[in-house]
């Protein structure tokens, strides 16, 4: 074998059981989310709405990107199953990590 034959060619990287899981894993989050271009336009469309804030800029990176997360979360409700639990969770999950970092006291 020479040094030549050693290199990968294009679409080589992954054999065919790892390509057969893949394909199972996408056929399962597309059953459980949706359609991934439906996700897309919709986390997308909130997110534009939340920069569109006038205090967008003033939010800190932390809770941007809990925010974010939390639409990319609401877009897999609205476009697959809104009754998986895990979706909600990972919204309360989010919103708790945004709310420990807050600066003020909490209110009563």
């Amino acid at each position: 074998m020479t040094s030549q034959d050693a290199r990968p060619r294009p679409n080589d990287f992954a054999g065919e059981s790892e390509m057969s899981d893949l394909n199972a894993t996408l056929a399962e989050r597309g059953s459980r989310y949706g359609d991934f271009t439906d996700h897309a336009q919709v986390a997308q469309a909130l997110q534009d709405v939340m920069r569109s804030g006038v205090n967008w800029v003033q939010v800190d990176c932390v809770k941007r990107q809990a925010l974010i997360v939390i639409c990319d979360k609401i877009a897999r409700v609205v476009t697959g199953d809104p009754e998986y639990r895990d979706n909600w969770h990972d919204i309360q999950g989010y919103a708790r990590l945004a709310e420990d970092r807050c600066t003020s006291a909490p209110s009563a």
